[in-house]
């Protein structure tokens, strides 16, 4: 039975809270918010949750159909999202991957269900064929993250090899400072114990490709040499990251959200002034850390450095759940498997928001909501947070962030049961069953 205290605050959700029935119309008063905005950020509680994954496409649909977003931005390596694009926009043509099925291939680094799954499988091949109805604005679809230093090479060299061989044998003699290195981890603890790094190499191959852009572009078009700029760009600083990531803390944190956010603003230039993007990332990079623990701890991230450029140009909308199941692994680079999600700790955001007793609501946390009585969402409480590797049993020490939840989002969805995401690839038999024995 809910205390005093959460009996109130969840009369008070009842009360303000926008049911989310099933219907196109729920959308509506959301998108109404978001207005002219040019960068709407979704976030996601975890990485393996159906209903994330299944509401942020819808929205986004709606955003592209009705607000002309054409850019679609996901926490993903570069490489990986380019086969993607290539699919949705028909660009490369002798290049462009046969379905969507086939699109997504490229996501082979852990954890594969986050962007093999049958939710994005599903989004991939309906911005195929919208892009196929409406040629004349094409919606792009691009990755941002910072991990991928092997296949970026790879992509760089592949390019110069096509328009430029002399600078071509040039890159490769400078890559073949990481050859040493079957893998990140051993490159990175060479650079931390005997100080020698690849940093000079991959610096001065982005330079070259900079300084020999205006000849470049005679020779290619401007889409494939964006993509040897961005991965050369993924390439300087997945060395950086990885390099850095024996350090741990905010140091690799904060070059991680900077590059997402660089890469983000050179494909808004790309692309013009009247772009505008879609983030798909975890709260914890969509969220603004402002309105947390991490940034008192000096991280930063993606939210709070849009937030800091674009102002109310940036929309941000967080996602929650109090219990169910999700995907996750037992460990980096481990077997994913479905595990089932214990119910959230007393007093956190998520408990508040079951006591209201809606299955899945939609909070508007912009003005004026202290009018509304909503004061108490500016105050701290717990908000859960479940990433790749998840382990139940030990919720009690772990995966929630203190948050400012009206100052951290624009909006928030709240699901009070969740589903774990379907995996494209066989899905390991549940063997991390552990709760409620880990209560």
């Amino acid at each position: 039975m809910a205390d005093r205290l959460t009996a109130r605050l969840s009369d008070w959700v009842r009360a303000n809270a926008a049911p989310l029935e099933g219907i196109p119309a729920d959308f509506d008063p959301l998108l109404d918010r978001i207005g002219d905005a040019r960068i709407v950020m979704l976030g996601e509680a975890s990485h393996g949750t159906a209903e994330f994954y299944a509401f942020r496409a819808q929205l986004t649909r709606r955003l592209i159909s009705e607000k002309g977003f054409d850019m679609v931005a996901i926490e993903g390596d570069w490489p990986d999202a380019a086969r993607v694009n290539r699919f949705v926009t028909g660009e490369n043509a002798h290049e462009r991957p046969e379905d969507a099925l086939s699109a997504l291939e490229g996501f082979k680094r852990f954890p594969t269900w986050m962007w093999r799954n049958t939710v994005v499988l599903d989004f991939v091949d309906w911005l195929r064929n919208h892009n196929a109805r409406h040629p004349e604005r094409m919606t792009h679809f691009y990755g941002l993250d910072v991990y991928s230093l092997h296949a970026s090479i790879a992509e760089v060299l592949r390019y110069l090899e096509r328009v430029d061989p002399p600078a071509a044998a040039k890159a490769r003699e400078r890559y073949a400072c990481f050859e040493p290195f079957q893998d990140t981890q051993a490159y990175a603890l060479r650079a931390h114990y005997l100080a020698e790094t690849c940093e000079d190499e991959v610096v001065a191959t982005l330079i070259d490709l900079q300084r020999r852009r205006g000849d470049y572009e005679t020779r290619s078009s401007p889409a494939a040499l964006l993509d040897a700029e961005l991965n050369a760009l993924a390439a300087l600083n997945a060395e950086r990251y990885y390099r850095q990531m024996v350090y741990g803390g905010a140091v690799t944190w904060n070059l991680r959200d900077h590059h997402m956010m660089d890469v983000l603003n050179r494909l808004l230039k790309h692309t013009g002034p009247d772009s505008k993007a879609v983030l798909w990332e975890h709260n914890s990079h969509i969220g603004d850390f402002r309105a947390t623990y991490e940034g008192k701890s000096g991280h930063v991230n993606v939210g709070q450095l849009a937030r800091e450029q674009f102002g109310d140009q940036a929309f941000a909308v967080g996602f929650g759940a109090h219990h169910g199941t999700v995907t996750a692994a037992a460990r980096w680079d481990g077997p994913h498997a479905f595990m089932r999600v214990p119910p959230a700790r007393d007093h956190s955001y998520e408990a508040i928001f079951h006591e209201a007793g809606l299955d899945r609501f939609h909070l508007d946390l912009g003005p004026p909501l202290m009018e509304r009585g909503g004061d108490w969402l500016f105050g701290t409480r717990e908000e859960r947070a479940i990433g790749v590797v998840y382990d139940p049993a030990r919720e009690r020490w772990g995966n929630y962030v203190p948050s400012k939840l009206a100052n951290r989002y624009d909006a928030y969805m709240f699901f009070d049961e969740t589903f774990a995401v379907e995996p494209l690839d066989p899905i390991e038999p549940p063997g991390l069953e552990t709760y409620p024995e880990g209560l």
